[in-house]
């Protein structure tokens, strides 16, 4: 088989089954397996070994450690508590683009965000969304683990990793989503529980517009965000054809080959390949709720409504948010490079 046919079906195989195994074992927040599945597997290689996987779960823990440390600071000290969360913020930005560690950036990000937003309902909340984001994290690793036999790579060389920004692109590009996630995490604050979902995508958002510039972060952001509202209504009214688990992994499979397919460039786009990541992961996010919300008997299509629009008008801010920042860095260095030098001072007579 074709190498990017093996990675179409490896990464849509792997989607599929941690989900389904996810439902399955009924763990909490269940729709973060294939999140993670998702992330992990879009990366073309082989997956994490035993020693690396006990690694990288202790990595999780201790970026969501923060997040629990960060709540009586919160509670009790509120300014210091939102200055320590920006400043942990930063760092997962800086860490993303200066040092190239995309996914310790990201797990901190969410550590900061997510889990200190929960534990401002309960402590307990808290704890259950860190063991949500460890199970899923096992079960996306070993879904690898099941899959990769059957869809290998190629023995070669590793790919090498993109060129880094410098020390001054990466402070401002830092700077930048944490000016994006920052005030959506304040907003959270006030209704933790219901803003859950949210600061997940607007995490999403802010790592992704760390590598797009202010001319394609309407197209990708915006454009992803629609898109996978769109693919989320379609899979929810397919699934209520027959609604249960052996439908849902067969549809999670289906998309999943679609999504990889343009990903890998073997259906031929003109969006890059981060806005296909995007898409799939907004949808994963939109779309597990929903069942979550139709198992407890509430209002799914009235939830639905309001998370979308959630997603779109933090979408919104994000594009408004890199634009307006790129236009006014521009507009400084433009009156840098009229500005006249300094005149030189004169020798004493």
């Amino acid at each position: 088989m074709h190498l990017q046919a093996r990675r179409v079906f490896r990464l849509s195989a792997v989607l599929a089954v941690s989900l389904a195994l996810a439902y399955a074992m009924a763990v909490p927040l269940p729709y973060i397996a294939p999140v993670f599945a998702f992330m992990l597997t879009a990366t073309p290689g082989p997956p994490l070994g035993p020693k690396a996987l006990f690694g990288l779960v202790l990595l999780l823990l201790l970026t969501t450690g923060v997040g629990l440390l960060l709540i009586p600071f919160l509670v009790h000290y509120p300014v210091t508590g939102v200055l320590l969360a920006a400043l942990g913020i930063y760092l997962s930005f800086y860490l993303t683009v200066h040092l190239g560690k995309g996914l310790v950036g990201a797990l901190l990000a969410v550590g900061v965000a997510l889990i200190s937003a929960a534990g401002l309902v309960s402590y307990a909340l808290a704890t259950t969304v860190i063991q949500s984001l460890v199970i899923g994290m096992i079960i996306a690793v070993a879904s690898q683990w099941v899959v990769y036999p059957w869809f290998p790579e190629n023995p070669g060389p590793a790919q090498r990793p993109p060129p880094k920004p410098g020390a001054e692109d990466s402070k401002w590009i830092a700077l930048r989503g944490t000016l994006i996630l920052l005030p959506v995490y304040l907003v959270a604050l006030s209704n933790p529980a219901m803003y859950l979902a949210t600061i997940m995508k607007t995490v999403s958002l802010s790592q992704q517009s760390s590598l797009i510039d202010a001319r394609s972060a309407g197209r990708e952001l915006i454009g992803s965000t629609f898109l996978a509202g769109c693919f989320a209504i379609l899979a929810w009214v397919l699934l209520g054809i027959c609604p249960n688990l052996w439908m849902f992994f067969w549809l999670t499979l289906l998309g999943g080959i679609y999504f990889a397919a343009k990903l890998y460039r073997l259906i031929p786009s003109r969006f890059p390949g981060s806005f296909w990541l995007n898409v799939a992961v907004t949808m994963l996010i939109l779309l597990g709720p929903a069942v979550e919300d139709s198992a407890n008997g509430k209002d799914v299509y009235t939830a639905f409504a309001v998370r979308m629009g959630l997603f779109v008008a933090v979408t919104l801010y994000a594009w408004l948010a890199v634009y307006t920042l790129e236009w006014l860095r521009e507009r400084r260095r433009h009156k840098r490079r009229r500005s006249p030098p300094p005149a030189a001072p004169m020798a004493a007579g």
